[in-house]
């Protein structure tokens, strides 16, 4: 059943790392070749996962590695959440100074056109 969640989680943080946002923010500040290696090493995690239930029953390793590698993953989502959570408070901010730029600037000249 824990293997279920992990697997859920792997699936999770792929699809994270395959965001077009967390995509375009690689390739801006150079980490595209991490982002692409950190999805590959959780896919091969996501399918030695697919063994692991019935290794853990026979081997008390396994399932120590099992209780390890559940809180690795849960790190990671949460680090991805992190840092796609703060991407987006940076656009927000980024349009509402534009926004705000172009306020000030109408404010400030003569109306293109009276109206009577």
């Amino acid at each position: 059943m824990a293997e279920a969640v992990l697997f859920d989680t792997a699936g999770s943080i792929i699809k994270s790392l395959g965001s077009p946002a967390l995509q375009e923010i690689g390739l801006l500040w150079g980490y595209k070749d991490e982002l692409e290696k950190l999805r590959d090493t959780v896919s091969t995690i996501q399918a030695v996962l697919l063994d692991a239930e019935e290794q853990q029953a026979k081997n008390r390793a396994v399932k120590d590695w099992l209780g390890k590698l559940k809180d690795a993953m849960y790190e990671a989502d949460d680090l991805l959440d992190d840092y796609s959570t703060e991407l987006l408070r940076r656009q927000v901010m980024t349009q509402d100074k534009k926004a705000k730029q172009v306020r000030i600037f109408f404010s400030k000249s003569e109306p293109a056109c009276i109206w009577p």
